[in-house]
């Protein structure tokens, strides 16, 4: 198919919306408000593109019949100078339709649940678990996202073995969504007295935070234990049972939350923990069924899939998905990650793109 059929596919749809959204029942069915509304806004954006692009095309056919009409020196001129300045603009607008004829995913507006853990690299790799998430908290202070630590186990090197923090503001999963999997560093760490490098590993999960009306939890599906909180090397840090521990029952998850001296704030962050696990798990199963769409596009997502590895002898930061390195990783670490999220989602773009069926 090509574009320009596609898009006056789209033009009819935008029709139907544009009547829809006048439709008074219509907002009575909260949820196909919603997506009509995000259906009809985003068509509307994209006929502004489309309206734009057939004045271009109208332009080309004007002035190619100037030149091959017109006597006159000077029209022809100036026609052939319109032609060129249009045929120029023409592939730049192609572009910018291609990316817009993706519609959002509506989960691309929800808060996440971040969750970093050492792998590879004992002491080092906790240190690193530590920079990895510092350089999210510096990336959602310039965005002026909210975060809040849900999970933190400390290592007595100052790093973290693993650590759990909510991130809430607006396209945060739209944002974050392809930094799931293994990240590497290769540096001479802090803890190494001869001045060796080493390579360690580190893994991120970003799960998209469910509302509670999206996943429903049994209570007969959830064991409950509480028990005392515990620090590094294993001391008491607290002399109540405020920790809580959900196993969920169907699917095996199990949920440890021991950050707050209340045990009731413990249990509503592990469930809140825990149905973000679960949304996730039923989004992977619709994932899989498209996988091929996906791991085309920037991996999928698992934490055992090597995606970044950090370089710190080179100065260098590199995505193998798509093969992009940027320079200057202190500044990428102080949350300057605007140039590789952006290349992450225009990638992943361009491959749902073709996966459209649009030439």
């Amino acid at each position: 198919m090509d574009l320009v059929k596609k898009l006056e596919e789209l033009s009819a749809r935008f029709k139907e919306t544009s009547e829809m959204v006048q439709d008074a029942e219509l907002v009575k069915d909260q949820k196909k408000y919603k997506d009509v509304m995000r259906e009809h806004q985003h068509l509307t954006e994209l006929m502004e593109i489309y309206a734009e692009y057939k004045k271009v095309l109208s332009g080309i056919e004007e002035a190619t019949l100037m030149i091959t009409a017109e006597d006159d020196v000077d029209m022809k001129e100036m026609a052939r100078e319109e032609l060129k300045s249009l045929e120029e603009k023409k592939p730049q607008i192609e572009e910018q339709l291609k990316l817009k004829l993706i519609p959002p995913d509506p989960l691309d507006e929800k808060n996440i649940i971040l969750e970093i853990r050492s792998a590879a690299g004992g002491d080092e790799a906790s240190l690193f678990v530590r920079d990895v998430w510092e350089m999210y908290c510096h990336l959602a202070d310039r965005r002026g996202w909210k975060y809040e630590t849900m999970e933190a186990q400390e290592t007595e090197v100052g790093g973290f073995n693993k650590i759990v923090t909510s991130i809430s503001g607006k396209f945060v999963y739209g944002t974050l969504r392809w930094e799931s999997g293994v990240h590497r560093v290769q540096r001479v760490p802090a803890t190494e007295s001869q001045g060796r490098l080493q390579t360690s590993t580190v893994t991120v999960a970003v799960l998209p935070e469910a509302e509670e009306t999206e996943i429903d939890i049994k209570p007969e599906d959830v064991r409950v234990d509480v028990m005392r909180a515990g620090g590094p090397g294993g001391q008491c840090v607290n002399t109540t049972d405020s920790a809580v521990r959900l196993t969920h029952i169907p699917t095996g998850i199990v949920v440890i939350q021991q950050d707050e001296k209340s045990q009731i704030k413990n249990k509503a962050k592990a469930f809140r923990v825990l149905r973000a696990r679960l949304f996730d798990l039923e989004e992977s199963k619709k994932q899989a069924e498209r996988a091929a769409t996906r791991k085309g596009m920037v991996g999928t997502g698992a934490r055992s899939e090597k995606i970044r590895t950090y370089n710190y002898p080179q100065d260098r930061v590199t995505d193998h998905r798509i093969n992009y390195s940027q320079h200057n990783l202190p500044s990428f670490m102080m949350g300057d990650m605007d140039d590789m999220l952006d290349a992450l989602n225009v990638y992943a773009k361009e491959e749902q793109f073709k996966d459209i069926g649009v030439d």
